[in-house]
């Protein structure tokens, strides 16, 4: 594999990653904490309570 392939592809990867971090992080922070816990958790009775009945 030339050098320069090599460098550009650690470089694109460098940047790619960089990139998809924060996504990931915020994804993985803010989704369980909007929804009150994590997908699939049992959800506690104060939570389903403030469900509004129509």
């Amino acid at each position: 594999m030339n050098l320069f392939l090599r460098q550009f592809i650690r470089q694109w990867l460098c940047v790619a990653l960089a990139a998809l971090a924060p996504v990931v992080l915020v994804a993985f922070l803010s989704i369980p904490y909007s929804l009150g816990g994590h997908p699939g958790d049992d959800r506690t009775t104060a939570a389903l309570g403030t469900q509004h009945m129509t």
